[in-house]
């Protein structure tokens, strides 16, 4: 045997189940295909702005990225707790009135929903920090429309505000997502921050890999194929192990476990601009309550955290859902069009930096959702997988993933 686990795939959940193994003193080896860690969360550092690969944000709430990850070496940057909403030609501000009481005010009487919605958003979030995280997987379940609809919220609070709002989260535009989900990701946003590390989201997986051997780690090391304890790489090389833990996302894991059964994923396009000026001002979420257009919702990232800028520039993040089937190169015209008509003329001198589509940016998480707190990683034979298809669709489901991994392999190992 070369080692006691291999580990093939230097996404968060490999990088999970690597810090488990190091700490508990077993051998490891992990092997990354690409030239870097991280799987889907990475950051480019690109003419001065850092570009992540796609939007995303980091939620300080969630259990198990606070207990695996030092939030202080991150020096995460906070949005407001809210959003700005577009709707009727206007910019629109919706504010937690738990949060931010005083500010929220002014959002009583905005076009966003009725009065009567708005004590039900209350209603809503006290459902969802009722009990214990784990109680909501075992609660009874439904789509996040249909759970919407039975609580009692108006069409146009739904279309104006959920719907932008879990799209921009689930990749989903239908809100047949998991109700559970909705309540999960409802309660990780009323109970702490939304966030961005200075460094961009790809300071997550790096700050992991910290924890590493660098003698442990090999990039652009790709597997083929396994067979029995052996996994088999394209270079030809065979490296064997007591156990090999596969880690990569949905698809390619099923590739090299074909009986595996994997959830379809949801893709999303994201468009980078460099503007003189902020279009919204404040670190706000901006959606489209307006539903027509490709753009689901935009951020400008420079009012989160400055870092995200070397320059005077502010850097503009739009992600496209329904839309991103197209070639990113064919997205820049239509959103920018679109911002046009947000912004105004102003929006012919943004730069253009990047346009990408994440073909697998996330699984689908459709009910019935399994509780992700039985998720079962030996497959047999020393054979285990992890990631965040097998628990929630979320940095912190790949977090836990990785960590109920790495201690059941500790378990079998000693049996």
């Amino acid at each position: 045997m070369n080692t006691d686990v291999l580990i093939i795939g230097g996404g968060l959940a490999g990088l999970s189940c690597g810090t488990v193994l190091e700490k508990a003193g077993i051998s490891y080896l992990l092997l990354e295909a690409a030239n870097d860690i991280g799987g889907r969360v990475q950051t480019d550092q690109i003419d001065g702005f850092l570009l992540d690969r796609g939007f995303q944000v980091f939620p300080t709430a969630y259990p198990e990225a606070t207990a695996q990850l030092d939030y202080s070496t991150l020096t995460l940057h906070h949005f407001s707790p809210g959003a700005m909403i577009r709707f009727q030609g206007k910019w629109h501000r919706m504010l937690d009135p738990f949060r931010a009481p005083l500010s929220a005010f002014s959002g009583v009487f905005s076009p966003i929903g009725t009065l009567l919605d708005k004590y039900r958003v209350a209603q809503f979030r006290h459902q969802a920090l009722a009990g214990s995280i784990r109680d909501i997987f075992s609660q009874p379940e439904t789509s996040i429309l249909e759970r919407l609809q039975s609580i009692g919220f108006s069409p146009s609070i739904i279309d104006r505000f959920f719907r932008p709002f879990f799209a921009g989260i689930f990749l989903d535009t239908t809100l047949q997502t998991s109700s559970r989900m909705a309540e999960f990701i409802f309660r990780m946003f009323a109970s702490g921050n939304i966030s961005l590390p200075a460094g961009g989201m790809g300071a997550i997986p790096q700050q992991l890999r910290s924890h590493l051997s660098s003698k442990n780690v090999r990039t652009q090391a790709r597997v083929e194929s396994i067979q029995e304890n052996t996994a088999i790489l394209t270079s030809g090389e065979s490296l064997s192990a007591k156990a090999i833990v596969v880690a990569t996302e949905g698809p390619s894991a099923t590739q090299l476990i074909p009986s595996l059964d994997v959830p379809p994923y949801r893709r999303v396009s994201n468009l980078y601009f460099a503007a003189a000026e902020a279009p919204i001002q404040g670190p706000y979420l901006g959606l489209n309550g307006e539903g027509v257009g490709p753009i689901n919702n935009l951020c400008v990232l420079t009012q989160v955290a400055p870092t995200y800028s070397e320059t005077s520039e502010q850097l503009v993040s739009v992600s496209v859902i329904d839309g991103a089937a197209q070639s990113p190169a064919h997205l820049e015209k239509p959103v920018r069009d679109q911002l046009f008509g947000w912004f105004g003329p102003r929006v012919n001198d943004w730069k253009f930096l990047r346009a990408s589509t994440i073909e697998m940016a996330q699984p689908q998480q459709l009910a019935p959702f399994s509780n992700p707190y039985s998720f079962q990683p030996h497959l047999g034979d020393g054979l285990f997988i992890c990631g965040d298809f097998g628990t929630t669709g979320t940095i912190d489901g790949a977090l836990y993933s990785g960590r109920r991994t790495a201690e059941e392999i500790q378990t079998w190992l000693t049996r």
